[in-house]
């Protein structure tokens, strides 16, 4: 079977989307893509272990493993850009949020559903609310976004936004420039498909979509084929981010920099109640350890960002795991090793406090 598909994004059931550059950074000389930030000598254990669980990922992977409190970690090819499928729904609802916070919508304010916003996708809009005018709060639709990944929720939240360029220009504005949201989830899709023809602002009409996500997980898609689409794909740098700003994006959510209290709290208590990626960030932490976090999964790249809380007084990990260009043959393959050195990263933080 060709590995088209996805979790959540992306791809319906389918498919297969002070700051932390302030902080010194010191090369390691063992490798040119790993970074010290801080002063702990001690680190560079810990990115040889980074280095090392990243290779059984047989592709590209960036991390970005930060002790909040301290702004001591690593970065593993931290500069590097990564498509990030469903990650990109974090940037989008700092956007929503901020706009909550400047006055200019509220909360309660009601999104309307057309019925050219119901498309083959994952999710409880296309599930529960396929009827044409249906309404909900922007509260609501921002938990299905995050939550349960709603690729519907994401792009009436995507227009409610203001699009593109309004999501982009306050990630460079919050010094999170490496960030760049470019197009909706169903452009986004579509491109991945080959049809660079369906945009944000020409989508591409329901029922066509449709036949192209049946297309796209049907034999008619060889492998041949879809090397090609991934290689296209891989070098595309819409919709990418690199580990450094992703983390640097979560930071300013944690520090209460970006976002109101009220809005800083909401945005984290949703994704602590993120319901996809358990075998990611989560997967292989202590039993019970809080994690506020965002999966992403399209193609050859499968993603989980968030911040981990540790035991007592040990503070929080900035965990940011992209991978991209990977062979293994599916997303599940590929969880593991975003677990194994989110946990690498928790137990380093445990028991370096200093």
């Amino acid at each position: 079977m060709s590995r088209l598909h996805s979790s959540r994004l992306c791809l319906p059931v389918f498919l297969l989307v002070g700051t932390i550059v302030a902080l010194a950074a010191t090369p390691v000389s063992a490798s040119e893509r790993l970074e010290i930030l801080g002063d702990d000598p001690n680190l560079k254990h810990l990115g040889s272990e980074i280095e090392r669980l990243a290779e059984a990922s047989l592709g590209t992977v960036g991390v970005a493993a930060i002790h909040l409190e301290s702004g001591r970690g690593v970065l593993l090819n931290g500069n590097e850009r990564f498509p990030m499928a469903s990650t990109y729904k974090v940037p989008i609802a700092v956007e929503i949020l901020a706009q909550v916070d400047e006055g200019q919508r509220s909360l309660d304010d009601l999104i309307t559903i057309q019925t050219s916003d119901h498309v083959v996708t994952y999710g409880a809009l296309s599930d529960f609310f396929d009827t044409p005018g249906s309404r909900l709060t922007i509260q609501n639709v921002l938990g299905l976004m995050l939550r349960i990944s709603d690729n519907i929720a994401t792009d009436l939240l995507f227009r409610e936004a203001g699009g593109a360029e309004a999501i982009t220009a306050r990630m460079r504005a919050s010094g999170a420039e490496g960030i760049r949201v470019d197009r909706t989830t169903r452009a986004l899709i579509a491109s991945f498909l080959g049809r660079d023809d369906a945009t944000a602002v020409r989508p591409m009409p329901p029922a066509e979509y449709n036949r192209l996500i049946l297309e796209g997980n049907s034999s008619q898609l060889d492998e041949a084929r879809l090397a090609e689409l991934n290689e296209a794909f891989n070098s595309d740098p819409r919709d990418t981010a690199t580990p450094q700003a992703m983390a640097a994006l979560l930071r300013k959510i944690w520090k209460r920099e970006i976002l109101s209290e009220e809005s800083s709290a909401l945005l984290i208590d949703i994704m602590a109640r993120c319901e996809t990626g358990e075998n990611r960030i989560p997967g292989a932490l202590p039993p019970n350890t809080p994690v506020a976090h965002k999966t992403g999964t399209i193609g050859e790249s499968t993603n989980d960002v968030g911040v981990i809380t540790l035991p007592g007084d040990a503070g929080h990990v900035i965990s940011v795991v992209f991978v991209k260009e990977s062979k293994l043959p599916s997303s599940e393959a590929m969880e593991p090793v975003i677990a194994e050195i989110a946990r690498a990263s928790h137990d380093y933080f445990v028991f370096n406090r200093d």
